[in-house]
């Protein structure tokens, strides 16, 4: 793109700002850049920060000493990944803003929503992981029109520069919304429903996995993805979600 090309463009950039000034992604006031929150939105997004669960990213009480720590729920339950972060907790402007990915067709919001998570996945990521989503089954594929969850991972990975393969997993088997089941119940409905896509088998062996979901309640639908990544020969998974849901949220 030669010099006169960049002018026009920039000139054309300024020109809509003028009509269409960017607005909060939250409240639609003004802010001063593009795919922002406003003051007052960031700092009611319950952006998780401090001491947290070393395995889902749950905030803990207390102040990180540079050793790992875990929930309640992580030391009861066998998490078939390592390690796990979170970028927000789903509540409050978190969960407005996932709702708003998940059913609200607001594809927009996933170029911020790669940066937080990039930001919370920091002290975990290592270079060479393989990112993937945690898949839709193809009939809610074509209800929805897009895996919210592969939004978010191919946004992290443009932020992180690393590999990205949004249909590592396939849903075989449609199963009942999660919603409103218990913990025992969300665990019964995802056996078996999860496995590698067959032509990205190659893919995977001896490989770091990054799994990527839009939120994590009980963390069943998390364990039967990366329980399909271990058998198929990964070198070990972690996983991270935009938000976390916390039993007092």
């Amino acid at each position: 793109m030669d010099g006169e090309t960049r002018g026009v463009r920039r000139g054309m950039q300024s020109a809509l700002r003028l009509f269409f000034p960017p607005q909060c992604i939250n409240c639609k006031e003004p802010v001063a850049t593009e795919f922002g929150l406003c003051g007052i939105c960031w700092r009611e997004t319950p952006f998780i920060s401090g001491l947290v669960c070393d395995r889902c990213g749950l905030p803990l009480p207390g102040e990180d000493e540079g050793h790992a720590e875990y929930c309640d729920d992580c030391l009861t339950i066998a998490r078939p990944w390592s390690r796990g972060r979170a970028a927000i907790l789903y509540k409050d402007i978190g969960r407005r803003l996932v709702l708003a990915i998940k059913h609200g067709d607001r594809l927009d919001l996933a170029r911020p929503a790669g940066e937080w998570l990039a930001r919370a996945v920091a002290p975990i990521f290592e270079r060479d992981m393989l990112v993937a989503p945690v898949p839709l089954h193809w009939m809610r594929l074509f209800r929805r029109r897009y895996n919210q969850s592969a939004l978010l991972s191919a946004a992290l990975a443009r932020q992180c520069k690393c590999d990205h393969c949004p249909d590592l997993l396939v849903r075989s088997r449609l199963t009942a919304t999660q919603d409103g089941k218990g913990r025992e119940a969300r665990f019964q409905n995802l056996s078996g429903a999860i496995d590698i896509h067959p032509r990205r088998r190659g893919h995977i062996a001896g490989r770091k996995v990054l799994l990527v979901d839009d939120v994590m309640t009980s963390g069943a639908t998390l364990a039967a993805s990366a329980d399909a990544c271990l058998g198929a020969g990964a070198a070990s998974v972690s996983i991270l979600v935009l938000a976390r849901v916390a039993k007092d949220a």
